[in-house]
């Protein structure tokens, strides 16, 4: 079993107060195998960004659609503005995600080198930095000493523990692009959610106000869902988080709903 998969069901028995299902999950054998396999996390690591772009998504495009809504404005507006926006804001987040991603990872490699540096030249240095951060963990002298020998005979370990320890910092690594597409990807499906009757209406005539009321109806499903399915990255309630998500989407909407109504008067202006 790998790392991830063994996790995730230590996850799932301690949310359902399972013991046995615990015990399973920390079992000598699995773990020794776990070890020994690749870790399976790949799906797991760009599960955030997927969410996240998600939610994004949908509540700017809802914003957008209702906005234009609340100016009565038509429904060829309403595509032209969400459709734009969808993409613009879909390639911005990605360009952010990606470059948030690379920063990071840059400034990690930055860090380990001067910490190998350090630990190059300036050893006894080093280990006392160690000794410190685990004396201020609460571990006595004697014990934090212990654990700075070991730690410290192997040099690539010991300035892992260093950017650890002392700085906070853990290798990234998710690629990148692969960051910015997961994230581009959901923001684009989940963000034409709440165009996806107004696209219909281009093929099918509709009937004269549906396709707004059908559109908060279908976005306040996908807004619930999405928030729910966040509960993969924060272990939170799904119901409750789907409820906060659908709250939060639905005041971005109402507010935009209300601009659009304030306005009103200009989309009649030439």
């Amino acid at each position: 079993m790998s790392l991830m998969k063994r996790v995730d069901q230590a996850r799932d028995a301690y949310r359902k107060g399972d013991l046995e299902g615990s015990a399973a999950a920390h079992a000598t054998a699995r773990i020794t195998a776990g070890a020994a396999e690749e870790h399976g996390g790949a799906s797991h690591a760009y599960l955030g960004d997927m969410v996240y772009g998600g939610l994004d998504g949908i509540v700017t495009t809802f914003a957008v659609v209702s906005g234009v809504a609340g100016a009565q404005l038509g429904s060829g507006i309403v595509l032209i503005l969400g459709l734009a926006n969808l993409f613009a804001d879909g390639f911005s987040m990605a360009v952010g995600a990606y470059l948030s991603s690379k920063s990071e990872q840059e400034y990690y490699d930055r860090e380990y080198q001067r910490e190998a540096w350090e630990v190059e030249h300036f050893p006894d240095g080093e280990r006392a930095e160690l000794i410190t951060a685990y004396r201020t963990k609460g571990y006595d002298e004697a014990d934090a000493t212990q654990m700075v020998e070991i730690q410290t005979k192997k040099p690539d370990l010991w300035v892992k523990t260093m950017m650890v320890e002392e700085l906070g910092l853990m290798k990234d690594e998710r690629n990148p692009l692969y960051s910015a597409l997961a994230t581009f990807g959901a923001f684009l499906i989940a963000g034409a959610i709440p165009l996806l009757v107004y696209l219909l209406g281009l093929a099918v005539p509709l009937a004269e106000g549906v396709s707004f009321p059908a559109s908060v109806v279908l976005s306040a499903l996908a807004l619930f869902a999405l928030g729910a399915a966040k509960v993969l990255v924060t272990e939170r309630n799904f119901v409750k988080s789907g409820l906060e998500m659908l709250i939060v989407g639905g005041a971005a909407a109402g507010v935009a709903y209300v601009v659009g109504v304030l306005l009103r008067g200009l989309g009649a202006g030439g």
